[in-house]
C-alpha cells in the first residue's frame, strides 16, 4: 500500500455471477498491478486479456475486455482465484493457499450440480482439489483435462493464461478456445 497508494491492496473478492454461476473459474492469486491493483480478478495484467476474450467469445461476458470502472458482466460466471492476497513474487505459499482454501470451498459448495470449475493451471487445480477433500494422484492436471467429480461438479484445466505461457506458446489462444468449446457443450451450447 505504501508502493502503491492508489491500488486495491486487500484480498481481492471474486468477481462475476453471484446467483449459482454454471461456470467456475480458478486462478492463482492476485497479480501485482492486476487484481491487486483494480480489486477485481485478472484485471489490469495480461492474463485478463485472453481470459475476457474467450469469455465474450463463448458467451459468458458482454464485453471483451476488463479495465476499471467500465460495465462488465458476467453471464453465469464468476472469477475467483485460490489464493486472495497479492503473494510475494507472485508465488504463493502453501500457508497461503491453506488459508485461503475454505473461502474456495464455499465458492465451489455453492455451485448447483452439473457446474463447471474451471481451474486456470495445476496451483489452482490442487486447491480445487484440498478445497473438496480429494486426492491429487485421482485427478492428474492436464492442459484440456476433465474430471466428474463426487459431488457432481465437473472440472476442467487448462494452462494459466499468463504472459509467460503465452508468450512461449504453451497456451495458444486456440489451446485456450478448445476447452471453452467443451465447456460449451456441457451446458448443451
Amino acid at each position: 500500500k505504501e508502493k502503491y497508494p492508489s491500488y486495491f491492496c486487500k484480498p481481492v473478492p471474486s468477481f462475476g455471477s453471484t446467483d449459482k454461476p454454471f461456470l467456475l473459474i480458478v486462478g492463482l492469486a492476485p497479480g501485482m498491478h492486476g487484481a491487486n491493483n483494480t480489486g477485481r480478478p485478472f484485471t489490469g495484467d495480461h492474463a485478463g486479456i485472453l481470459l475476457y476474450k474467450t469469455l465474450y467469445k463463448y458467451g459468458f461476458s458482454n464485453n471483451p475486455n476488463s479495465f476499471q470502472n467500465d460495465n462488465l458482466k458476467l453471464n453465469r460466471c464468476r472469477i475467483t482465484n485460490a489464493v486472495k492476497c497479492l503473494p510475494p513474487e507472485n508465488k504463493p505459499t502453501t500457508t497461503e493457499i491453506n488459508n485461503c482454501n475454505n473461502f474456495l470451498k464455499e465458492e465451489i459448495n455453492d455451485l448447483k450440480k452439473g457446474s463447471v470449475v474451471l481451474a486456470l493451471g495445476m496451483i489452482a487445480h490442487n486447491a480445487i482439489l484440498k478445497s473438496q477433500g480429494l486426492i491429487k494422484s485421482n485427478y492428474k492436471f492436464t492442459h484440456g483435462g476433465r474430471h466428474l467429480l463426487p459431488n457432481e461438479l465437473i472440472l476442467y484445466d487448462s494452462y494459466h493464461c499468463s504472459r509467460y505461457n503465452t508468450q512461449t506458446k504453451r497456451l495458444t489462444e486456440a489451446m485456450f478456445f478448445d476447452v471453452f468449446l467443451m465447456i460449451n457443450k456441457e451446458r448443451g451450447l
